[in-house]
C-alpha cells in the first residue's frame, strides 16, 4: 500500500467504516499511530489484540476487525496476554459526536450508569445509546461492563492488590460478581492470572498509555509555575498532588516512563475505592488520548516546534475556575501567591508521605462558608469573592460538569458575575474538555499574534478548527520560550499565516 494513501487513512480509523485490507496492513506494520483506534480478533485462537501486538502476524483470512475492545469481546474473543488490550490508549475527537462519546466513556469508566451519564452530559439516554453504538460498535452498558472486566484484569496483572480489593476498585459490587463474569467472558478464574491472593498492599502503581509523541517536559513546564503550595508539587520529572474524589482524600504521583511511552501513576491506598474514576480523570488532566497527527494537520507548521504538545486538563472544574478567577488581570506568580494563602486558610489538612504535600484544595462549600473579612485579608478583593461564590453555587448545581452542548454551557458561564470571555474559554479549554476553545482576549495570545484586534485574531484562528485550544498552547509556549530568549523560528510561520 502506498505511503501517502496509508497516511491519509489515519482519520478514518476513529469510525466503523474501516477498510479491512488497510487495517491488515496496519497490523502487519505494527503502526503505533493506530494503537487503541481498532482491535483485531484472530478466529483460529479466539484472542483479540492491539495492532502493535508483538506476536506473530495472523493470516488475513483469520482476522476480524473491531472499533473497540468491547466489540471484540461481544463477538466472543478474549484479550491477549502479550499486548494487553486493557493498556491501549483511549479515543478522543473534536467533532460533536466524538466528543460526546469520549465524555460518555469517561463517565462510564468513572462508575456512572447510562442514565446518570446522559443526565450529566445534558442529552437523552436514547441519543447517547444511538451515538455511542454508532461510534464504538457496542452499547454503553456493554462498554461499561467490558471496561470493568479489563480494568480488573489490569489490576490483577499489574498490581499486588488482593482480589477483593481489585473487585471493589474496578466497580464490581462483590468478588463473587467479578469471578462469575471472568468465568463467563474469559473462561478462567481471576486468581489463575496471578496464581493467588496478595493483601495489605498500601499503594498502587499503574501505567497509563499516551499517544505518541508526548511532550512531557512541556506539560511539566506548564504545571510547575502554577502548582499550589501544599496541594501540588512539580519538580524535575515528577508531578504530585493531594486529591479529593467523592469524599475520598489521598495523593497521586505522576511521572513519565519513556520506555513504556506511558505515565507512571502511583496512587495512595485511600483512593482505591475511586480508582477507576481517578484514572479516567488523570487521562483527561494529562491529555493522553489526543492524536498529535490530527492536531498538526489542523494547525500546520506551528506544531513542528514541539510535537506532541498537550492541553493540561483539570482534576476539579471548580478548582480550575477558582484559579482562573483569582488569576484574572494578574501574573501567574501573583495568582499563585493568593491561591496559596486561600488554600492554607480553607483547605483540609491531609497527611501524606511527602513533606510538601499536606492540604486539599477547598471545596465549593468552603468558599460559600468563608467570611468576607477572611477572604479580604487573604488578598481576594470583593468582586472576586462575589465571582467565587457564584461559581461555587454553579458547581454545586452541576453546572461545571462537561456538557454536550458546550456553546450553551459557555453562555451560561458568562452570565455569572466576574466570568467574561477569557475565563469562560479558559475553563472550556482546561476543565470542560473542549479542544476548540480559544481564549482570544488573552494578553499573551494577542502579543504572539502581533497585538491584532480580537476579531482579527478570531478570524485567523478559524483555520485551526477544531483544535484551537492546542493552537493556544503553542502560542503560550512560544511566549515562554521568547521570555527565556529562546524564541523558536518555527513559530514565525504563525505570522505568515496571519498576513495571508
Amino acid at each position: 500500500m502506498g505511503g501517502r494513501r496509508y497516511d491519509s487513512a489515519i482519520m478514518e480509523t476513529n469510525r466503523l467504516s474501516f477498510n479491512d485490507d488497510f487495517l491488515y496492513e496496519v497490523l502487519k506494520n505494527r503502526d503505533g499511530r493506530f494503537d487503541g483506534r481498532f482491535f483485531f480478533g484472530v478466529t483460529s485462537t479466539g484472542i483479540y489484540c492491539r495492532p502493535i501486538c508483538p506476536a506473530r502476524r495472523p493470516r488475513r483470512e483469520n482476522c476480524r476487525f473491531f472499533a473497540s475492545a468491547s466489540a471484540a469481546e461481544s463477538a466472543g474473543f478474549r484479550p491477549c496476554l502479550r499486548c494487553h488490550p486493557e493498556q491501549a490508549p483511549g479515543l478522543t475527537g473534536a467533532s460533536q459526536e466524538e466528543r460526546l462519546v469520549a465524555l460518555a466513556a469517561s463517565a462510564l469508566q468513572s462508575g456512572a450508569g447510562v442514565k446518570e451519564a446522559a443526565g450529566s452530559l445534558g442529552v437523552s439516554e436514547r441519543r447517547l445509546r444511538r451515538v455511542f453504538s454508532a461510534c464504538r460498535g457496542v452499547s454503553p452498558v456493554q462498554y461499561a461492563q467490558t471496561f470493568r472486566l479489563l480494568f480488573a484484569r489490569r489490576l490483577i496483572l499489574e498490581t499486588e492488590l488482593s482480589l477483593l480489593q481489585t473487585a471493589l476498585a474496578a466497580g464490581f459490587g462483590s468478588l463473587r460478581r467479578m469471578n462469575a463474569l471472568f468465568r463467563q467472558r474469559y473462561r478462567c478464574k481471576p486468581s489463575e492470572l496471578r496464581g493467588g491472593f496478595v493483601s495489605d498492599v498500601p499503594d498502587v502503581v499503574l501505567f497509563v498509555a499516551c499517544r505518541q509523541p508526548y511532550a512531557w517536559r512541556e506539560m511539566l513546564g506548564f504545571l510547575t509555575p502554577r502548582a499550589i503550595e501544599g496541594v501540588e508539587e512539580a519538580r524535575e520529572s515528577l508531578y504530585r498532588r493531594v486529591l479529593s474524589l467523592e469524599d475520598r482524600v489521598g495523593w497521586v504521583s505522576v511521572s513519565y516512563d519513556e520506555k513504556k511511552s506511558a505515565l507512571r501513576v502511583e496512587v495512595s491506598s485511600s483512593l482505591m475505592p475511586v480508582l477507576g474514576r481517578l484514572i479516567a480523570r488523570l487521562k483527561r488532566v494529562f491529555d493522553t488520548d489526543t492524536c498529535p497527527e490530527e492536531v498538526s494537520q489542523a494547525i500546520g507548521s506551528m506544531a513542528d516546534a514541539c510535537p506532541g504538545l498537550r492541553v493540561p486538563g483539570a482534576f476539579d472544574a471548580f478548582e480550575m475556575g477558582a484559579r482562573a478567577i483569582l488569576g484574572q488581570q494578574v501574573t501567574v506568580r501573583a495568582a499563585h501567591t493568593i491561591l496559596t494563602r486561600v488554600t492554607r486558610a480553607l483547605g483540609e489538612e491531609t497527611p501524606t508521605p511527602f513533606p510538601f504535600l499536606c492540604r486539599a484544595f477547598p471545596s465549593p462549600r468552603k468558599f460559600l462558608e468563608a467570611d468576607e473579612t477572611l477572604l479580604g485579608g487573604l488578598g481576594v478583593v470583593r468582586n472576586r469573592q462575589r465571582a467565587l461564590r457564584a461559581l461555587a453555587e454553579f458547581a454545586l448545581s452541576g453546572g461545571l460538569e462537561p456538557r454536550a452542548d458546550i456553546e450553551r454551557q459557555i453562555s451560561d458561564l458568562k452570565k455569572l458575575p466576574g466570568i467574561g470571555e477569557w475565563t469562560a474559554q479558559y475553563l472550556a479549554m482546561r476543565a470542560l474538555d473542549w479542544p476548540n476553545a480559544f481564549p482570544h482576549t488573552d494578553s499573551a495570545i494577542k502579543a504572539a499574534m502581533g497585538n491584532r484586534p480580537p476579531n482579527e485574531i478570531l478570524n485567523i484562528a478559524e483555520r485551526w478548527r477544531p483544535w484551537r485550544a492546542y493552537a493556544a498552547m503553542y502560542l503560550w509556549l512560544n511566549g515562554r520560550e521568547k521570555a527565556k530568549g529562546r524564541g523558536s523560528a518555527e513559530y514565525s510561520g504563525l505570522h505568515n499565516h496571519a498576513r495571508k
